[in-house]
Order: structure tokens, then C-alpha cells, then sequence
């Protein structure tokens, strides 16, 4: 029964939109997907202790290269997105391996990754002739409405049933990482990193394997978010506010547990809306507020997160897996 029921529920999605049309409720689930698979990324290294607040800048890089190389040179997505996300790799690699190689961990560790986050925030900012500033930057439309090439369609259907595809795949990869060898070497490593580089693991070349891992999966992310806004800004794709949404959208559902960032991204997505919906202009800014009060009270009552509470609760002494 147990087997049966992940295939039903992805028959489900799949159907989804082939019996409901109503658009701004597909508008919502492409967005919660979409982070979904975003705030996925940033666990695939989060959930190892190597805490990261500079997702914001990767996300940045990988919305703003992808629409700049198209809008200036008619690159299509379908290789500028690969190049955003050999960028945010160059970017992490940059930063993650003199961190790895002279060993800041904890809390300064997340300190320098913040600093990328505001760097790609205001390098954006300062260009504003080349990516618009602070009023935000727009993908030229393709002539004739929806494109492969440009990747951009009209349609919800066809957003979400891409949406869809890229949350499958970012579970996929983390299901891979947590069977693989590196989430063993990556769990000797948090808990002592001399122990564990004396029994043969490579700790700087591992910590840059997920960390360049989830930088591009989050890029990947970010240009796919790009892609079907049409329009992103310092604020919505970039900095700290961003890197920070995806710390508190994580843990919110739960760290270790692989559809706690699809849970996380629910939640937020909705209240987001919720408070724009009941409040309108009056409320911008509180979603921010909110996460900050609702991050301190999760991480001191449910540190494992709603879903991971919930499943340890029906089996405390298991390991969660789903």
C-alpha cells in the first residue's frame, strides 16, 4: 500500500490540470512547485550543518544571466540556462573553498555566504542600465506568444506540468544524495572533521561537491522562476530577504525530510498571499516579519518541522524517509 500511494498522488498532479482550469489556482501551485524545488536545493547542503545565506545571490545569478544573455544576445534558455548555472557553480567554488580549505564552519561560515547574497544584490542594483536596477528587469516576449525555443508559453497547464517536472527532479536528486556515498561522508564530516578526514574522506572536495551541487540546482531554480514571471527584480529573485525565506520555508517544513521544503513552500506561498490578499499594499514587508517571528518559535518548539514532527510522532523511532 505503501508503494501504491506515491504513484497515485503523481497521477493525480499529473491530471490536475487537465480537469481544473481555473488560473490563479495553477498560478499558485506552479509558484509552490517552483520554490518547491528551489528551497529543495538549499536542504541538499542545509541539512548537512553547512548553513548557507547566500542561496539568494546563486537564485540571482541564475534568473538574471539567463534573461540577460537572451534579451542581449538571443541566447535561447535552453543554453543560457546551463551558463547561469555554470556561473553560480564559478560563484561557489569561489567562495566555498577557501571557507572549506582554511576551515570556517558554523556561524561564519554562514556570515561570508550572507555577503554574497548582498554582493549579487548590489552589483544588480548598480548596473541598473544593463539589468534595471532596482525597478526590476523583463525577458523580451518571443513574437507569436509561446516558444520552445524561448521557452515561454502562454498557457498554466503547460507551466505547471513543467513546474511538476522540475519538483520531481529536485526530489530525485535529493533522494539520489541521501543514497549515495557522499551523505555519509558529509554526516562524518559534521560530526567532527578530523575524525572523519582521518578515515579518508576528502572533507574540502566533499563540502564542494554539494555546496556547487546546490548553488546550480538553485540557479536552475531561479531561471526557471524567470521564465515564467517574466519579470524579476533585486528583491524577488536576489539578497538576503530571499536566502533567508529559504532558511525559514526549510525548516518550517523540515530540514531532514524530503517533502519538508514542498511543505515549507506551501506555507509560505500561501501566507504570502494571504497577507496580500487581507492587506493589500498596507502589508509589504510583513512576510518577512513573519517568517523572521515564525523561524525563532519553530526552531525552538519544532525543530524538525511541521512534517518532520508529524512523521516522527507516527514513527519516533524510525528514520524519516519520505
Amino acid at each position: 500500500m505503501n508503494r501504491v500511494l506515491p504513484w497515485v498522488g503523481g497521477a493525480a498532479l499529473v491530471v490536475l490540470p487537465f480537469v481544473y482550469h481555473e488560473a490563479y489556482p495553477l498560478h499558485i501551485l506552479v509558484l509552490i512547485l517552483i520554490w518547491s524545488f528551489i528551497y529543495t536545493s538549499w536542504s541538499v547542503m542545509g541539512r548537512f550543518g553547512l548553513v548557507s545565506l547566500g542561496h539568494g545571490g546563486f537564485m540571482g545569478i541564475g534568473a538574471y544571466v539567463t534573461a540577460l544573455l537572451w534579451n542581449y544576445w538571443h541566447v535561447s534558455p535552453w543554453f543560457g540556462i546551463p551558463l547561469a548555472m555554470l556561473a553560480a557553480s564559478a560563484a561557489a567554488i569561489v567562495i566555498g573553498y577557501p571557507c572549506f580549505r582554511f576551515r570556517i564552519t558554523g556561524h561564519y561560515f554562514a556570515l561570508l555566504t550572507l555577503a554574497l547574497s548582498a554582493i549579487v544584490l548590489q552589483v544588480v542594483t548598480a548596473t541598473r542600465d544593463v539589468t534595471g536596477g532596482s525597478l526590476g528587469y523583463t525577458p523580451e516576449r518571443y513574437e507569436g506568444g509561446s516558444s520552445i525555443y524561448a521557452v515561454q508559453f502562454i498557457g498554466k497547464q503547460t507551466w505547471y506540468l513543467i513546474a511538476l517536472g522540475v519538483w520531481a527532479c529536485g526530489l530525485l536528486i535529493r533522494y539520489r544524495v541521501d543514497r549515495s556515498m557522499l551523505r555519509y561522508a558529509l554526516e562524518a564530516i559534521a560530526e567532527d572533521e578530523d575524525a572523519a578526514a582521518a578515515a579518508g574522506v576528502h572533507v574540502t572536495a566533499e563540502k564542494l561537491k554539494v555546496t556547487v551541487l546546490s548553488a546550480a540546482m538553485t540557479a536552475f531554480g531561479g531561471a526557471i522562476y524567470c521564465q515564467y514571471q517574466m519579470f524579476i527584480s533585486p528583491d524577488t529573485v536576489s539578497g538576503i530577504a530571499v536566502s533567508l525565506q529559504m532558511v525559514f520555508a526549510t525548516v518550517v517544513g523540515g530540514i531532514y525530510v524530503l517533502l519538508g521544503p514542498t511543505f515549507g513552500a506551501a506555507v509560505t506561498i500561501l501566507l504570502t498571499e494571504a497577507l496580500r490578499i487581507w492587506f493589500g499594499t498596507a502589508a509589504v514587508g510583513w512576510d518577512n516579519l513573519v517568517y523572521g517571528t515564525l523561524l525563532v518559535v519553530f526552531i525552538i518548539f519544532l525543530p524538525q518541522g511541521v512534517l518532520g514532527s508529524f512523521l516522527a510522532s507516527l514513527t519516533p523511532r524510525r528514520e524519516q524517509t519520505v
